[in-house]
């Protein structure tokens, strides 16, 4: 059975074995709000397969680079924006190539507003 990325599916004690860890290590990184496993109805907590890769960066991050908590949390929100800004980044370069493919502006974002082949501009005094 294959299950989508965000679905919450495994149990604490699944995952604990799948990274070699501790349960109570994960219960802490929940504490620290560095994840946030969904509950079931019995509020027993179900870990997705995305929740499994933040928590193997925060195992790397603290195992083999040696940040603590209070690090990784700030590397993570980091991460984040990061993550947004190259979202961002990349919705204005496909603006700019769609606006470059068409070879005009758009109406509402330009300055003089093209009527018929030849345009005259006259400044007063």
């Amino acid at each position: 059975m294959i299950h989508q990325y965000d679905e919450p599916v495994y149990l604490i004690s699944v995952v604990a074995k799948i990274l070699d860890i501790h349960p109570q290590t994960l219960r802490q990184y929940e504490r620290e709000n560095l994840v946030s496993p969904s509950r079931s109805n019995g509020r027993i907590r179900l870990y997705s397969q995305r929740d499994i890769d933040r928590i193997k960066l925060i195992l790397r991050l603290t195992r083999e680079l040696g940040v603590n908590l209070a690090g990784v949390d700030i590397i993570l929100r980091l991460k984040i924006n990061v993550d947004e800004m190259e979202q961002e980044i990349a919705e204005l370069r496909h603006e700019v190539q769609k606006s470059k493919n068409s070879h005009s502006v758009s109406p509402d974002k330009a300055l003089v507003t093209k009527r018929s082949l030849y345009d005259i501009i006259i400044f007063e005094e």
